[in-house]
């Protein structure tokens, strides 16, 4: 600043200079007028004839006179010019000093930014932030702040050096100082200032920051009360309204909070008020449940207010659903009272003070107690001693003792479960269970029938015993320590046991080593001993199979038992073991037939094809001529020898296609194939049949359906052979259509011809091999196009569906997986083969 008005200062010392000059310059003149003036006197005085000379004489006379004047003005002007610049020279230094000594009155630091220089201003004392006093560390701010702060600072100066956004942060540096930084626009520059904040200052910027937690912190409290869906408020002590959440604004169906607020629209009724103010006025919390009606609707309130220094905050939580589930849950109790009372098991409740709150009519009916008496909630103790004085419970020599020790039970955690022998006969189960809120429940179950049903079960077991002694396999139960529980007769027959020595219930070790007399098999009866008597984690079945000294088969499979027991079962399976073997053996024969079979026709296709085609050469050379012309007969016989030969071919090809298939040596060549080539491929091999048989065929496809992975020739061969099989089937003017699309990840060809269709007994075997059926058509073949169509789609890993009805055509659907990595799946498909 002391540097521009020095400045200014120049360029005044330099005007008046100028101004001087021109002083100069004018008064010149008036010295050469004067001796002018004498020279023209002289000449006038000689020449008096000389008009014009003293014309310009007067003429210059007036112009310096003129000119003298206006420099005298211009000078008073520019003198009174130098003292007003003076002025505001002196009034500039005194703002100079004034700022300087402000700016010196506390640690600060002040940056400038100009519009057009990226390079600031930089005053104060750089010792604020950095030991070094250089003015270009200041701007690094990571080097006196921490790198949180100094990354905030960067945006903030951005900001307003960019869009002139001002901010004020407050900041420790990395030095321990607290700082201040403010930043503003001032005069179409950026102006940054970091003042020390210290002593008051400090104190000042920390309750600040305070400040600034605590109204976020009740932002943050306001938000989250504006998320519940209960209603919540704050008022004054006198009872107005200063805040409300959404939910009461929903409550009193208001506009907004502030609507709610200027109408002082109550959610509370009168008396509720009343209350809340009469507890605010002596500061304690006001809680009272209320009706009230919230959005239109009477709703039931749980209501507290909560008053503090000047201001109650209050808060209703609906509980009309709470008061409905107490209401549906005493229902409930009443409704699970009723069904109790519908049991034939007795039922009685006793609380913690061991009284009587719930009986059933069951409980009365079987200890034929009054209802009066049980109506007054007697006491346990009370009603054992009416029982023993009416001899209804269990005879006891001790019943002082007894009845401790059945007490006790209200202390005990635990289900126990007990049996009474009533003098009367009966035989009670009674069954006492600790209650989750403290006291028991018993539950009396008349048992006496229990003895009857179990003499039943042991005549039951009898007939039991009976039926397993008619059955041919041999049976023997094993009781959990490995003994001999229950055998039938075929057992004992079967390892030529003696009943004597079943009947002494003979231990597992025993019956193994009689048993192995007969099938010396220490490894099996080993396994049976440990699945009998061994101490297994999980027990599961065994199955194996004897085989005796006579040659005779028997099946042995181990079952346990719910209740421990080990079930032992012996099947003599010799005759269906020998029939199984035989079976087996001309299986494998017919395997053997088979492999012999496929391995003669691939022989003799080999050995056929290399003649055959030595024919046909020989045919085409007759044919075309090269070595002598053929007359027309001829030429027709060369032809038909020529078709017979090429169907001749094609038979012994498809033989050896389907023979390297079965041996698994089929290979596919697997690379991206166009889908329209390989349709246009196969329909020329079919062209001249087309046009023999009057058949017209349509291709569906999209010209942008592309490539998919596959073996060409292959593609090209099933299509050939669909196409063939829908002409052969075809009549005279009739379509053949031929589609191709995608779908999903799949591209499937359909064939489809309008010829007589398959009857429904054929379909099942049109694709066995040399399986030929003409169905009135001029088609004939060996039966194998369809077998290979079949065989090329599936190695290709898809599938082929044949729909078809008699009079109505045929559809064959071959379905290829899109693959779109071909090469990389070849490996995996001959891995398959």
């Amino acid at each position: 600043m002391r540097q521009r008005l020095r400045g200014a200062g120049c360029t005044q010392k330099r005007t008046r200079a100028v101004a001087l000059g021109v002083v100069t310059v004018t008064v010149f003149p008036r010295a050469a007028f004067a001796a002018v003036d004498q020279t023209s006197l002289l000449g006038d005085l000689r020449d008096s004839h000389d008009v014009f000379g003293l014309s310009i004489f007067i003429g210059l006379v007036l112009f310096a006179t003129i000119t003298a004047l206006l420099h005298l003005a211009g000078r008073r002007r520019w003198m009174q010019r130098e003292s007003a610049l003076s002025a505001d020279l002196n009034d500039l230094r005194a703002k100079l000093d004034r700022a300087e000594t402000f700016l010196a009155a506390e640690p600060q630091i002040i940056i400038a930014w100009g519009l057009q220089s990226n390079e600031p201003e930089i005053e104060g004392d750089l010792t604020l932030v950095s030991d070094v006093p250089v003015a270009r560390r200041v701007l690094g701010f990571g080097s006196w702040l921490p790198p949180e702060k100094a990354q905030k600072l960067d945006n903030c100066v951005a900001n307003l050096r960019e869009r002139g956004e001002a901010f004020r942060l407050a900041a420790v540096s990395l030095g321990g100082r607290y700082l201040e930084i403010e930043g503003r626009a001032v005069t179409g520059r950026a102006v940054m200032r970091i003042r020390d904040v210290s002593g008051d200052r400090l104190e000042a910027t920390r309750l600040r920051e305070r400040q600034t937690r605590t109204v976020a912190e009740l932002e943050s409290l306001k938000a989250m009360l504006d998320a519940v869906p209960c209603p919540a408020w704050s008022r004054e002590a006198s009872g107005k309204l200063t805040w409300v959440n959404t939910a009461y604004v929903r409550a009193v169906e208001a506009k907004d909070a502030r609507d709610a607020l200027m109408r002082g629209t109550e959610l509370l009724e009168t008396s509720a008020r009343d209350a809340a103010a009469a507890k605010r006025d002596k500061g304690e919390v006001f809680r009272i449940q209320s009706a009230a009606v919230v959005a239109g609707y009477r709703r039931s309130l749980e209501i507290v207010e909560v008053p503090s220094e000047g201001i109650a905050t209050g808060l209703a939580i609906d509980v009309s659903e709470l008061e409905a589930v107490r209401v549906d849950l005493q229902q409930q109790m009443t409704a699970h009272a009723r069904t109790l009372d519908q049991l034939s098991t007795a039922v009685a409740i006793f609380d913690r003070r061991k009284q009587l709150v719930f009986h059933n009519s069951a409980y009365r009916q079987l200890w034929s107690l009054d209802l009066p008496f049980l109506d007054q909630h007697p006491s346990e103790s009370e009603i054992l001693d009416r029982l023993r004085a009416k001899r209804m419970l269990p005879e006891q020599a001790d019943f002082r003792a007894w009845k401790e020790t059945h007490l006790s039970g209200y202390q005990s955690p635990d289900t126990a479960e007990q049996v009474w022998y009533l003098p009367d006969g009966r035989t009670l189960r009674a069954v006492v269970n600790p209650n989750p809120q403290s006291g028991v429940t018993y539950l009396f179950d008349d048992v006496t029938e229990h003895f009857h049903l179990e003499s039943k079960f042991n005549a039951q077991t009898r007939v039991q015993g009976e039926t397993l002694d008619t059955l041919k396999e041999g049976v023997a139960v094993f009781s959990t320590d490995g003994r001999l529980k229950l055998s039938n007769a075929a057992f004992a027959r079967l390892w030529r046991l003696d009943a004597a020595t079943l009947d002494d219930k003979p231990h597992i070790d025993q019956v193994a080593k009689l048993c192995a007399e007969l099938c010396p098999d220490d490894e099996a009866w080993s396994v049976l001993r440990l699945a009998v008597a061994g101490l297994h984690d999980q027990r599961t079945g065994i199955e194996r199979r004897l085989t005796c000294r006579d040659g005779s088969i028997i099946d042995c499979s181990v079952a346990p038992l719910p209740d421990g027991a080990t079930l032992l079962t012996f099947t003599d399976t010799t005759a269906s073991v020998n029939v199984e073997r035989a079976l087996t053996e001309r299986n494998q024969a017919l395997l053997d037939t088979e492999k012999l079979r496929n391995d003669f026709v691939h022989h003799v296709s080999y050995e056929l094809r290399s003649p055959l085609t030595n024919i046909i050469g020989f045919i085409q050379l007759l044919g075309d001529g090269s070595i002598g012309s053929l007359n027309p007969k001829q030429t027709e016989y060369v032809g038909y020898v020529m078709k017979s030969s090429a169907a001749l071919l094609a038979i012994i090809n498809d033989i050896l296609d389907l023979a390297t298939i079965d041996t698994g040596a089929t290979e596919l060549t697997l690379k991206p194939i166009d889908i329209l080539a390989t349709i246009k491929a196969a329909v020329e091999g079919v062209q001249d049949r087309l046009a023999e048989s009057s058949l017209t065929l349509q291709i569906v496809a999209d010209e942008e359906i592309g490539a998919f992975t596959a073996d060409a020739k292959r593609v090209r061969q099933v299509l050939f052979n669909l196409l063939s099989n829908a002409i052969g089937f075809s009549a005279p003017g009739q379509t053949v259509t031929l589609q191709a699309a995608r779908r999903g990840d799949d591209v499937v060809f359909r064939i489809s011809d309008q010829g007589r269709g398959i009857p429904h007994d054929v379909i099942a075997h049109v694709f066995d091999r040399f399986h030929s059926n003409t169905i009135g058509s001029r088609h004939r073949g060996v039966g194998l196009g369809l077998s290979i169509v079949k065989s090329f789609v599936e190695l290709h890993g898809g599938n082929v569906l044949i729909t078809s009805a008699p009079g109505e055509g045929t559809t064959v659907t071959c379905v290829f997986p899109a693959r779109d990595h071909g090469a990389d799946d070849a490996p995996a498909i001959a891995a398959r083969q």
